[in-house]
């Protein structure tokens, strides 16, 4: 990449959450991998512009550790189960990622080294000074959070200079777009009303900890092709929350 190129981007570390939904496509559940392959292009499209990038995907397509809990079961057990969802579609997403000639690593925060390294900050940052992408799986290996908590909370270990969640809607907006056609996106809100409003962009836990560690959000249409590069190079494109 160009040396002007580079002093055009804004952000130079992010970390991108991704729904465990978005790789199943409109099967709900599984994988669509010609999905799968059109986000890894943007994943590499943006690796390829010289960004220290970190990825979370939730699990939601293989299990959902809250709605196995609502079925009855103990909820630590269903959480870990959840947890296991999220390191089967890091593994999905690392090998579409390594067949398009990007660098990888999944870093699971349960330990399981025939599949994947441990989570270890200071290595962490080492793939990234290497110019490898990092996939952090596993949640935070802890019961009770959300992958989005694990996106934040990995974002301020790794001191990314923002958080960007890639929806299927094109930003934050004042009630469901979905289901409320009056329904008015914000171009950017303050997490103090994000809370007052509560509006569902994180869960209470992630909005906190961005707040407190003044961690920026960027909430985007993850369909659109190259939002993600216009938002890293600071183009206005779906919703910042800070």
């Amino acid at each position: 990449m160009s040396a002007v190129g580079a002093a055009d981007r804004k952000y130079t570390r992010i970390l991108l959450k991704l729904s465990g939904e978005a790789l199943a496509g409109d099967r709900g559940v599984g994988f669509d991998f010609e999905r799968i392959g059109s986000f890894a292009d943007q994943i590499v499209e943006v690796a390829r512009m010289g960004v220290q990038l970190g990825l979370v995907i939730g699990g939601g397509n293989i299990v959902r550790g809250t709605q196995l809990s609502q079925m009855g079961m103990d909820r630590v057990g269903a959480d870990y189960m959840g947890m296991l969802g999220t390191v089967i579609n890091a593994m999905a997403m690392q090998d579409v990622l390594e067949k398009k000639g990007l660098d990888t690593r999944v870093m699971t925060a349960i330990r399981m080294e025939e599949l994947a390294e441990p989570y270890i900050r200071r290595r962490a940052l080492r793939h990234f000074e290497k110019g490898r992408t990092v996939i952090f799986a596993a949640g935070t290996g802890n019961p009770y959070f959300s992958t989005d908590t694990a996106a934040v909370l990995r974002a301020i270990q790794m001191k990314a200079d923002v958080i960007i969640k890639a929806t299927s809607v094109d930003g934050v907006y004042s009630a469901d777009p979905k289901k409320d056609p009056n329904a008015t996106m914000y171009e950017s809100i303050s997490y103090r009303d994000v809370m007052l409003e509560e509006l569902r962009v994180m869960d209470q836990t992630a909005i906190t900890l961005c707040k407190e560690n003044q961690l920026p959000l960027i909430v985007l249409n993850l369909h659109t092709p190259g939002a993600i590069a216009r938002a890293i190079n600071g183009e206005r494109v779906g919703t910042l929350v800070s």
